[in-house]
């Protein structure tokens, strides 16, 4: 028998966001004592720590988000993206692989496949779903940047001085400026 999932109130979620985005994350905590499967908290949480650069708890807080509940989408979608940011090419595309069942305009279903395309480095058809997933997405705007992000660094990329080309794990470990968005 799997347990029920309670999620926290909507005025409590308001008021929670509204703190955090005046800097004050002190509530988080509490909600997650207080609402422990409400899938949404755990993928707030690995949103800021993947803001603060923890990674390593980010995509534990995304798995649990999606553990919770496996048709969120975007708590999915960016699980996928922590493993690949880490380096975790074969996994990131096991978390996507639900979202190719979405419409094939969906935004998420797109950026997971041009970023699948990237990690075969097969960066035109990559630029081209990326592209067609930023004109799509008009909820996640922060997402779209993270996507713009890649489609430059695919267009500017320079080969190494051997005259191989650059593969996409090189491409992402290359992107200093690239700093995964909060939610």
């Amino acid at each position: 028998m799997s347990e029920t999932i309670t999620l926290c109130p909507d005025d409590r979620m308001t008021a929670l966001l509204g703190a955090i985005e005046a800097g004050d994350e002190r509530g988080l905590p509490v909600l997650l004592g207080e609402f422990p499967r409400d899938p949404r908290l755990h993928f707030l949480e690995g949103s800021l720590l993947a803001a603060r650069q923890d990674y390593a708890q980010a995509r534990l807080a995304m798995r649990k988000a999606v553990d919770i509940a496996p048709d969120f989408a975007i708590a999915r979608f960016q699980l996928g993206f922590l493993l690949l940011t880490s380096g975790e090419a074969h996994a990131a595309q096991e978390a996507w692989g639900p979202l190719f069942g979405l419409p094939d305009e969906e935004p998420l279903r797109l950026f997971a496949r041009g970023l699948s395309h990237m990690i075969r480095d097969e960066f035109d058809e990559a630029i081209e779903h990326l592209e067609r997933g930023i004109t799509r997405n008009t909820e996640n705007l922060p997402l779209n940047r993270d996507m713009r992000l890649l489609i430059d660094e695919m267009r500017n990329k320079q080969p190494p001085s051997d005259g191989e080309p650059l593969s996409a794990a090189s491409l992402l470990l290359r992107q200093t400026t690239f700093k995964p968005t909060r939610h």
